[in-house]
């Protein structure tokens, strides 16, 4: 840590944290209120006269929420009998919403893992890519320059080794910046979630400390820091307090106060999540899998390293002939014309060869007696 050089009267470090952190711990009670009163369900709402298809229910990843939400609206005025109603309450909670067959689908950044679809009371499932985005680095320090920085300095801030804004490691990447000597307020997910996965997957790739220490997933034991469930909470949390930082899907990475980081990529080039540095990312590895669906921190000058595909559960075998059949129909548009309002809130609509992969996937799926639902 820097040392004070006596320029100017300050605060002393020990006193100013103590009070940052109790600052910031009374805006985080008043964020956790205000989001907690927010329903985490979006709903394509339909008049009870209109009521005369299924109702599917979904749950799971709110990296995928802002594009569900637009594209489940889109469809219902397309199909005015089919309802969707989604619950936006983390890739965890969504995996154990479907496993316990309390959601027609689930959602999740990262596929479920072999023991998960073990445990799954509908049999066997699909896994069907559905959105492409990144996460943005977002940070509260109004009026100064975006800031560069590398994986190695964010998995040090993550893991509380660097606390001050002014840190060498930092300024060493901005030397045209005045950056601020005030300590830096972590703020990461609470709530098992994939986006949480994807970062800590990057940070993983970049960092042997942050390997072997944290590792990938989606919950994790956070050496520093505080927690809020979902984006939307990381979001809140960063842009009402300042000098703080966090990660969120880039299309919650929105307001005065929320500003994105450059990433260096491993080009070495400094890049921030757009479209089509997330696409050039994607672009490396055009073919994945549920095993084999990591994106971060592929080669090209041009790439984004943290962005990532989202996924849709789905049982291979479907109870109801009906609901099956409605599921199937949703979820290949949203696949293929539903990918016509990626953009709009973030995100980048799937590569063809993706589109594929997620049409084959739904081809999988069988009603009751067998039949394949995808017409």
């Amino acid at each position: 840590m820097p040392a004070n050089d006596g320029r100017h009267h300050r605060t002393p470090h020990h006193a100013r944290s103590t009070t940052l952190s109790a600052t910031a711990a009374s805006i985080i009670l008043s964020v956790a209120a205000c989001t907690s009163s927010t329903s985490a369900t979006s709903t394509a709402h339909q008049t009870p006269a209109a009521a005369s298809g299924p109702a599917l229910t979904g749950a799971g990843s709110t990296f995928d929420a802002p594009f569900f939400n637009l594209a489940f609206a889109k469809y219902h005025q397309q199909h005015p009998g089919v309802t969707v109603s989604y619950s936006a309450v983390g890739s965890s909670a969504g995996i154990g919403a479907f496993t316990a067959k309390q959601a027609d689908f689930g959602a999740s950044d990262v596929p479920m893992t072999a023991a998960e679809q073990a445990a799954a009371h509908g049999g066997t499932s699909v896994q069907v890519p559905v959105d492409l985005g990144g996460e943005a680095i977002a940070y509260h320090l109004i009026g100064l320059p975006r800031l560069h920085l590398t994986g190695p300095v964010i998995a040090q801030i993550f893991l509380g080794q660097i606390t001050q804004w002014n840190d060498p490691a930092i300024t060493a990447l901005n030397p045209h910046v005045s950056l601020p000597d005030e300590q830096i307020f972590v703020v990461h997910r609470s709530d098992g979630s994939g986006t949480t996965y994807i970062f800590s997957n990057y940070l993983s790739s970049v960092d042997p400390t942050w390997a072997a220490k944290v590792g990938t997933g989606k919950s994790l034991h956070w050496p520093a820091g505080v927690g809020e469930e979902g984006n939307s909470g990381v979001a809140e949390a960063v842009a009402h307090i300042p000098f703080s930082i966090g990660y969120i899907e880039r299309s919650y990475s929105k307001g005065p106060a929320l500003i994105e980081a450059a990433v260096r990529n491993q080009a070495g080039s400094y890049v921030t999540p757009t479209a089509a540095s997330i696409a050039a990312d994607a672009a490396q590895k055009p073919d994945i899998t549920p095993t084999n669906f990591s994106i971060v921190n592929e080669p090209g000058a041009d790439s984004y390293p943290i962005s990532g595909y989202s996924w849709a559960l789905v049982y291979t075998h479907q109870a109801s002939q009906a609901t099956g059949q409605a599921l199937v129909a949703l979820l290949d548009w949203l696949t293929n014309s539903g990918q016509a309002y990626a953009a709009a809130v973030g995100y980048v609509p799937l590569p063809p060869r993706i589109r594929q992969v997620a049409h084959t996937m739904l081809g999988q799926v069988t009603g009751p007696d067998g039949t394949r639902l995808l017409g």
